[in-house]
């Protein structure tokens, strides 16, 4: 809120004090106190209720648009538009007494999105990656907490300071090195926003899984020898198989030669035999 519209509500409080309707034992109840949030780009409705049945004069203090949606005989309803912190104060008189209810009003952008990166996907064991968790649009930054999440186990929690007039993306990084077990979980970002302290309540919400691809040096260099044993006991067999195809021909030429040499003498002795005869 900003320095002229606290000062316009002071003297709007201050000239509710002076002039309290019928001027007698004015302020004798306690200012009464509320607090509540509203959505940025919505309005709030406001009831103003006075705890007699007649009050004399009744209304709403506000630098904001106002309307007044209904009323009745001891209260009055408005809608208000609200863009940023700010405060009302309803007011009214009964029985010469004044009484001013007063409403703070706290503005926020809600986490609608959580977006988590790593980079690298790909990594060793023992080398560096970056989780980053970026949540567009949000305020304010001081009910934000973010927390970067291995499986369910807690790497990182971190609740943003300062304060922020208009929504703006909050952006948490975490670096740390790469372990065995990382390739086995997902990596989650979880945004919480705690307006329980401004009449609110908590609101929730969880990124996308992502997954870190985890490689260790000695299993590659194993399935590297595996590879080459594999290959070398393939070389082998192949060889093996060609070399008995290889001499099964060799045999088979060779015996079939022997056939023929014996077929032949076996026709010359005949001939000879036969030219004797």
């Amino acid at each position: 809120m900003s320095p002229f519209d606290s000062w316009g509500l002071f003297m709007a409080f201050l000239a509710l004090l002076c002039c309290p309707g019928s001027g007698k034992e004015a302020f004798e109840k306690p200012t009464w106190t509320k607090q509540l949030v509203v959505e940025s780009g919505r309005s709030q409705v406001i009831n103003c209720s006075a705890s007699c049945t007649q009050p004399e004069n009744s209304g709403l203090e506000t630098t904001v648009s106002k309307k007044l949606l209904k009323e009745g005989a001891q209260w009055k309803l408005y809608e208000v538009n609200v863009s940023q912190d700010t405060i009302l104060l309803c007011y009214f008189t009964c029985f010469g007494r004044q009484e001013i209810k007063r409403f703070n009003i706290s503005v926020f952008s809600p986490p609608k999105q959580v977006l988590l990166t790593l980079q690298p996907t790909f990594v060793t064991v023992g080398t560096w990656f970056t989780i980053e968790c970026r949540v567009p649009s949000v305020a304010p930054f001081e009910t934000l907490t973010i927390t970067l999440l291995r499986g369910s186990e807690i790497l990182y929690n971190e609740t943003l300071r300062g304060t922020t007039p208009s929504p703006q993306e909050a952006i948490v990084t975490h670096n740390t090195t790469a372990l065995r077990k990382d390739g086995h979980h997902n990596f989650t970002c979880q945004a919480k926003m705690d307006l329980q302290s401004r009449g609110g309540h908590l609101i929730h919400r969880v990124s996308d899984p992502q997954v870190l691809e985890v490689y260790e040096p000695f299993q590659d260099s194993q399935m590297a020898i595996i590879i080459a044993v594999v290959s070398v006991l393939l070389f082998l067999f192949v060889a093996s198989v060609l070399l008995c195809f290889v001499l099964g021909e060799h045999w088979r030429q060779r015996r079939t030669g022997s056939y023929m040499v014996q077929a032949v003498q076996r026709r010359l002795r005949w001939c000879y035999q036969a030219q004797l005869a």
